[in-house]
């Protein structure tokens, strides 16, 4: 995935089962992150970044939407939580991650090894990527502050 490139239109599916499309964004701009691990330190920081400036966000016409490989039971559990108060998509298969460039080979504590890519996308009212926040880019505890900048 690239600046100018449109967004799958089947996202998949949310904590409660729910079908996500990038149709259902269609006239709102959206932040769609990709995070590695429910429940884990800086993943938390970033879900907690974007649930605390939520308002802020929505101000500028976002909606906030996450993606991990975790399962739907994990992402109402990290929810509940964390009183998080957007959607997040159990991708368990990668293949939206996959599709968008998220999954791949990483260096963490001295290993290789292939996972979720900490990426978010600011996508605009017609589905289109306007901007890409890297993994080296991302910082977890400031990111709402950094979209915001944007």
């Amino acid at each position: 995935m690239k600046i100018g490139d449109r967004i799958p239109e089947i996202l998949g599916f949310d904590q409660d089962g729910n079908q996500i499309k990038a149709a259902d964004y269609k006239g709102r701009k959206l932040v769609l992150y990709t995070y590695p691990k429910d429940n884990t330190s800086g993943c938390t920081a970033e879900a907690c970044s974007l649930r605390d400036y939520k308002a802020e966000l929505e101000a500028k016409g976002y909606a906030i939407l996450g993606v991990s490989k975790d399962s739907a039971a994990s992402h109402r559990k990290f929810i509940e939580a964390h009183n998080l108060n957007f959607p997040l998509i159990a991708d368990t298969d990668t293949s939206l991650l996959q599709a968008l460039g998220a999954w791949g080979e990483k260096f963490a504590c001295g290993h290789h090894t292939i996972g979720t890519l900490r990426t978010t996308f600011l996508v605009n009212e017609e589905g289109i990527v306007e901007h890409i926040f890297l993994p080296k880019q991302i910082k977890t505890k400031e990111h709402a502050e950094q979209i915001l900048e944007k």
